[in-house]
């Protein structure tokens, strides 16, 4: 084994370890908790979420965490800055990705999709799916997506879900409750998911229709 891929192995079997572990002492509800310390000063706010979007992916917690905290101390107001941070938190799972995730079959089908799809729109529909986010910039890392096209892709994708955490953390009843999962509204989910079918739906066509002409060919060309 080339030193390349055991360091490789040794990175990813650290950062594992690492979440591991911060699950098990850990946990959003714990953030939760403490929101009305955290809002009683808006710089101290600012501080914590910056650092939570710092060090929230090795946490594996929802990028939502911070579009709620803000929305409940910041509201409305808050969402540029909700965006900015559920983009920028995105980037070091996607760096990991780009990095170390490049050969595969895995990596190879992800490529061709953005190839047919294009850079921004595979990353905009992928994010319109409510998929955990980590796997989205795992998968956009892996496939190859430009740095600028991850960032543009999220900060679009993203804005129906950071809508969502900013009118929630508005509602002390759900900030109460810890439910994160449940803040999305059924009707913003269903909304989404049609846009990214319209997204995708030109590709999936054009990949269908490819291989069916490529299919009659192969019958054309077996009965001459």
């Amino acid at each position: 084994m080339d030193r390349s891929r055991l360091r490789a192995r040794v990175v990813a079997g650290a950062a594992l370890v690492v979440v591991a572990a911060a699950a098990l002492v850990s946990s959003p509800d714990a953030v939760l908790s403490r929101a009305a310390w955290l809002v009683a000063d808006p710089v101290r706010l600012v501080a914590v979420t910056v650092a939570l979007a710092a060090v929230r992916p090795l946490l594996a917690w929802p990028t939502t965490l911070l579009a709620v905290l803000l929305g409940y101390g910041l509201g409305p107001s808050g969402f540029p800055f909700a965006l900015a941070l559920v983009t920028l938190t995105s980037v070091p799972p996607y760096l990991l990705a780009r990095r170390f995730g490049r050969t595969g079959r895995v990596a190879d089908a992800g490529e061709a999709f953005r190839e047919q799809t294009g850079d921004v729109r595979s990353v905009v529909a992928s994010r319109l799916v409510p998929a955990p986010s980590d796997v989205v910039s795992v998968a956009a890392g892996m496939a190859g997506v430009p740095l600028w096209a991850f960032l543009l892709g999220t900060a679009i994708g993203e804005i129906p879900w950071v809508i969502v955490g900013i009118l929630a953390g508005s509602s002390a009843e759900t900030l109460a409750a810890g439910d994160l999962a449940g803040a999305a509204d059924l009707r913003v989910v269903v909304a989404a998911m049609l846009v990214a079918v319209l997204l995708l739906g030109p590709t999936v066509y054009g990949w269908y229709a490819d291989r069916r002409t490529g299919a009659d060919g192969a019958v054309f060309g077996g009965d001459q």
